[in-house]
């Protein structure tokens, strides 16, 4: 380096120090791969029914029995609802200390199809409630434990779901090392879409994945509009009510929320506030979303452009990340978060290689919440739905996804050295996620139990 420059804060200094092979290497002393088939002990931790309950905190309370009841529905469903409590039990699992920005929420369903801005699909991890700069590990392992609790729903032999955990894990440890071995900008631009299948040996995967994005490339704001609203008495168009999913809003509600995409707007990239300002905003109605979002506040926007074709906003209450409790005890700083919204907002681009070019957040009578495009050309797989033989070919798709996600705010050289060659973590988080899925059934079992005595109110079956 030319001593007529000076280091300059932000960049990395030269010559490097240390060895990030050499530092990944070294963990493995300190916290043995082997050791992540742990799963701590059940004493002490919250019951399913305390856990439930706790989260229900804060949420509109006539919603609360819908969440239950979907959470009731199977131990998948239990688990896409329950991420806290498994950062509860995470923290008592061996953890390597490297930070990675992480999904939280890493579960098999929340891999997918969207739209980019140039009208083609991309497939990524789609799903930012929880995330947060935390621990690489946890979301392999609530990946591993998805898996072989939506191929036992599936009706997958346990060798079969096993296979599947370990082999996500396999796909994440050879992606981290594909990556720690390529220059930094390739590895931050590897593996597109494109060669995804190939790279994760996903070829019979092909079909489901053509499928869902016919289903996908259909999904989109003028659908749903077409369905959801009606003509509007001074024109333009409004929602009709379809309870109990969605529902128009009183009109002190309806302005409150059209009056915060102004502040919305101060959060989007300006070279997009043009296209927006060719939208005028029509109508608000209350939209009940997800498994572990409902009971949260979230609205969708019409938008209408000058020829009446529909654009459709997202605003989406976000509260406090659930693993937030837990990051210190893992040994990570917890930052004092700005805006929740912000906090998802900048989660996501940290992770995905493509995102929702009008993602943004907003403030709602003091309430954070996120705005993105909905029904943004969106598709998913259904693990829970997949044949026996085409459990392995999925997680080793998702398990590549989430190494490339990780890998943009860690640095890969350090999860890969630290990974290793051999399939001694293959095993042993495979091991765990048998082990922990075994506890959420057991978590489900209590649920349903309680639900049935009348001890906590449940809607089955919407």
């Amino acid at each position: 380096m030319d001593q007529r420059v000076p280091q300059v804060a932000g960049f990395a200094r030269w010559p490097h120090a240390g060895s990030p092979k050499a530092e990944g290497r070294a963990l493995r002393e300190r916290v043995p791969r082997a050791s992540h088939a742990l799963l701590g002990p059940a004493d002490g931790r919250p019951g399913a029914v305390e856990s439930v309950e706790a989260s229900s905190a804060g949420r509109i309370a006539e919603l609360v029995p819908l969440r239950v009841g979907r959470m009731a529905a199977s131990p998948f469903a239990f688990l896409r609802g329950s991420a806290g409590l498994m950062a509860a039990d995470l923290v008592g699992t061996p953890v390597t200390g490297i930070g990675a920005q992480i999904c939280g929420d890493a579960h098999a369903a929340n891999f997918g199809l969207y739209g980019d801005a140039r009208g083609g699909l991309v497939i990524d991890i789609n799903d930012f409630d929880e995330t947060a700069h935390g621990p690489w590990e946890w979301d392999l392992k609530r990946l591993a434990a998805s898996l072989v609790l939506a191929g036992r729903e599936a009706g997958a032999g346990e060798d079969v779901c096993r296979r599947a955990a370990f082999d996500a894990v396999g796909a994440y440890r050879h992606t981290m090392r594909l990556l720690a071995r390529l220059p930094v900008l390739e590895a931050w631009n590897a593996i597109a879409d494109e060669e995804l299948v190939a790279h994760a040996d996903a070829r019979d995967l092909i079909g489901t994945l053509r499928q869902v994005s016919a289903k996908a490339r259909k999904n989109t704001s003028a659908k749903f509009a077409a369905r959801a609203t009606e003509a509007a008495p001074g024109g333009g168009r409004r929602f009709t009510d379809a309870r109990p999913v969605l529902r128009r809003v009183p009109d002190a509600e309806a302005a409150a929320v059209a009056g915060s995409l102004e502040g919305y707007l101060a959060t989007v990239a300006e070279d997009r506030l043009p296209l927006l300002a060719r939208y005028a905003v029509h109508d608000v109605a209350f939209r009940v979303v997800g498994t572990g979002s409902v009971g949260t506040r979230s609205y969708v926007v019409l938008l209408l452009d000058h020829l009446e074709e529909p654009l459709v906003l997202q605003v989406k209450e976000v509260r406090a990340s659930a693993l937030e409790p837990y990051l210190a005890k893992a040994g990570f700083d917890v930052p004092v978060v700005e805006h929740e919204g912000r906090r998802v907002v900048l989660g996501q681009k940290r992770m995905q290689v493509v995102s929702d070019i009008l993602l943004g957040w907003a403030t709602i009578d003091g309430r954070p919440f996120q705005v993105r495009q909905f029904r943004n050309r969106k598709g998913s797989v259904d693990p829970a739905a997949l044949e026996a033989g085409l459990m392995d070919e999925y997680a080793r798709m998702t398990g590549a996804l989430l190494a490339r996600a990780h890998a943009h705010s860690a640095d890969p050289r350090l999860i890969a050295a630290y990974c290793g060659k051999s399939e001694e973590l293959d095993e042993a988080v495979a091991s765990f996620a048998g082990a922990y899925a075994d506890r959420t059934e057991a978590d489900h079992t209590e649920l349903a139990a309680a639900v049935r005595s009348g001890r906590i109110p449940a809607e089955l079956g919407i």
